[in-house]
């Protein structure tokens, strides 16, 4: 079975994160007040598996072994 799966990946609370700094000041120079701004990756990834739990456990597995760095990111995963 196929799966659609979206991995969303940020840094977590505490780390910097300069280029969501530069876009808040290009917003303010601009004339756009914003709050707190971050930044993400989205991925889309099909991947094949019996079931949805399969699925999310090789996207898991996928977010530990490259697409993330666990000491810096979070990541979500949404199987559809």
């Amino acid at each position: 079975m196929k799966f659609d799966v979206t991995i969303t990946i940020a840094l977590k609370e505490g780390m910097l994160d300069p280029e969501a700094r530069a876009i808040r000041h290009a917003l303010a120079n601009l004339g756009f007040a914003t709050g707190d701004l971050s930044t993400a990756r989205l991925f889309r990834i099909g991947i094949d598996a019996k079931d949805a739990a399969a699925a999310r456990e090789e996207a898991r597995a996928i977010c530990e072994r490259l697409l993330a760095n666990p000491v810096i990111h979070r990541y979500t995963i949404e199987v559809e």
